[in-house]
């Protein structure tokens, strides 16, 4: 991963980017208090020029920042993506308890209409910052611009998160229903900590009968065990924690039986092996969080 920051100063806050260079190939950047500048190729093809912005709480300090990004735009004619704190709204419907200053909704509205982008629907929610402790004061000042060339490449759509210990409210921007071609089949190493795996690989494979060459004949039986497994996965293996959390219940009560009385013979063997099940659940989540 390939990142670029600035630092924050006092209660004002910093600007971070992060990337995966497989994804985004930086080719030019740049940066100010206010804002980080990302120029590059998106997915080997798309060359663009990302935006992330902090803009100013006063109105004039607003202004100079449209204008910077005006003339810079000059030196970047790719197709560009503003994200970040806009720190103004667009309409009066986008504020709701806080004062109106029209002058800076105005000037807002003209750097995106000059700059020749469009500003994306929020999904999810209507207001994006609440700046205070009773929940009165909302508005919609962070938010994505996008270039309309990049509504012609891909089908992105902006959701609007949880809001937990910031006063804003995350942004998602992500692709919709893009076709990434047939999904990959992985085998997951837990699998094999399941005892009836095994059994159940050999039988697929002595099943599995197609007619050919030795080559077709060994794809084949490959595909059918692929869609075997992933059958067998969703039937039989299921989901772990939900598996390990039902035998840690059935040991908790055990558990508690025996501090008021002698567990008979076929609560002690079950208990035992409730107690494997638990050690084996856990070790099949480990495997499968460390492979992926």
């Amino acid at each position: 991963m390939e990142f670029m920051s600035v630092d924050s100063e006092g209660t004002a806050r910093g600007l971070l980017c992060i990337w995966d260079p497989e994804v985004f190939q930086l080719g030019a950047c740049c940066s100010s208090r206010r804002f980080i500048l990302l120029s590059g190729t998106m997915f080997n093809s798309f060359e663009c020029v990302l935006l992330n912005i902090y803009a100013s709480n006063d109105v004039g300090g607003r202004r100079k920042l449209w204008d910077s990004f005006l003339n810079q735009k000059q030196g970047f004619p790719k197709p560009l993506c503003l994200c970040g704190d806009f720190n103004e709204v667009r309409n009066i419907g986008e504020r709701k308890g806080c004062s109106r200053i029209e002058r800076g909704l105005t000037e807002l509205n003209e750097f995106i209409e000059n700059s020749e982008v469009q500003d994306l629907p929020l999904l999810g929610r209507k207001y994006k910052r609440c700046n205070s402790r009773e929940g009165v004061k909302w508005s919609r000042i962070d938010r994505v611009l996008v270039d309309p060339k990049w509504l012609e490449g891909f089908q992105l759509k902006l959701w609007g998160l949880p809001r937990l210990i910031s006063d804003h409210n995350p942004l998602l921007l992500i692709e919709d229903e893009r076709d990434w071609g047939p999904k990959p089949f992985r085998f997951l190493n837990a699998w094999c900590l399941h005892p009836k795996l095994s059994s159940f690989v050999a039988k697929v494979w002595k099943e599995s009968k197609p007619n050919g060459s030795a080559g077709f004949i060994l794809q084949k039986k490959l595909k059918d065990l692929k869609l075997a497994i992933r059958q067998w996965n969703k039937e039989v293996y299921g989901s772990m924690p939900n598996k390990l959390k039902v035998v840690e219940e059935e040991v908790h009560i055990l558990d508690l039986q025996v501090e008021s009385r002698e567990l008979d013979q076929q609560e002690k063997v079950r208990r035992r092996a409730a107690c494997e099940e638990v050690w084996r659940f856990h070790r099949m989540m480990e495997w499968t969080w460390l492979q992926k």
